[in-house]
């Protein structure tokens, strides 16, 4: 079943109109958020330098930033609206057995037999557009069918919708980790408005954090360098299942040779366009269904 968009007869707001961003290279530090006010939105880390968003242009802010700390650079600046960044798509979604909805929707669409998710993505990508999530949710759900997916850990939670599926399927207990602080803030805020803080926890870290913790499940829709790190964990031959996504073309038969010197059968296999694959794998044998 492809991912179906519901458009709503009454209107509706995004959280923001226009999101303003400044690239700032250099180590910004939490303490620094308090020269930038409460239009401040949240910083994307990303190797060495800084994505600062705004909900409205604070060139003043900047400067003051700047001033109190000489070492950091401006780079650029962008403006986009919240749609354009986000890719369009803020209405209701209809990945089954998952209906995605934003939480400023006026009236929450009810379909009979889905699973209702509430997801704020913020500033982070992760809106549920984009292929490689679409097929990690269907992996999810074929892992539901046959068993109760215990203890999932899920690499890269970004807004945390895979943590948050794994819960509503049944999943006792989901670690959630991201390198990256604001989208650990913005996951934990998705766990907040689904009420499952009981079983979803969310955490800052890298792979190479939880590679002791045990886990049935470990999904990983992350960078392929960090994924073959991951299949050379000890901790991955104690896993009985491993969802991976986010494997481009060139990089899948690689993939796959290092999946079957890790002990894991393929199961299952998403492709989008031949472009995005996606594997759900196990230790147990595969006999086909």
């Amino acid at each position: 079943m492809e991912a179906i968009i519901l458009t709503q007869s009454k209107p509706y707001a995004p959280p923001y109109d226009d999101l303003y961003i400044y690239l700032i290279k250099g180590a910004f530090r939490q303490e620094d958020e308090a020269l930038l006010g409460n239009d401040f939105l949240g910083n994307w880390v990303e190797e060495g330098s800084s994505f600062l968003f705004f909900r409205r242009p604070l060139r003043r802010r900047i400067s003051q930033l700047l001033t109190a700390r000489p070492d950091l650079e401006l780079v650029d600046e962008f403006h986009f609206s919240y749609e354009e960044w986000q890719g369009g798509g803020l209405n209701p979604m209809r990945i089954e057995p998952f209906l995605i909805v934003p939480p400023w929707q006026e009236e929450s669409p009810q379909e009979e037999g889905l699973i209702t998710i509430l997801l704020d993505p913020g500033v982070v990508f992760g809106n549920c557009h984009h292929p490689t999530t679409q097929a990690c949710l269907k992996a999810l759900t074929l892992v539901a069918r046959k068993i109760r997916p215990g203890r999932v850990i899920d690499l890269g939670t970004g807004t945390g919708i895979l943590a948050l599926a794994a819960a509503r399927l049944g999943a006792r207990e989901v670690l959630a980790i991201d390198l990256n602080p604001l989208c650990v803030k913005t996951a934990a805020r998705n766990v907040g408005l689904n009420h499952l803080e009981e079983t979803v926890h969310v955490i800052e870290g890298t792979a190479e954090d939880v590679a002791d913790e045990p886990a049935d499940l470990i999904v990983a829709n992350i960078h392929y360098e960090v994924i073959k790190q991951l299949l050379e964990k000890d901790n991955l031959r104690k896993t009985a299942k491993l969802i991976v996504s986010g494997l481009m073309r060139s990089q899948y038969k690689d993939f796959s040779v290092r999946l079957k010197h890790c002990g894991f059968h393929p199961v299952r296999e998403w492709d989008h366009d031949m472009t995005w694959y996606t594997v759900l794998a196990s230790r147990e044998a595969h006999h086909g269904g």
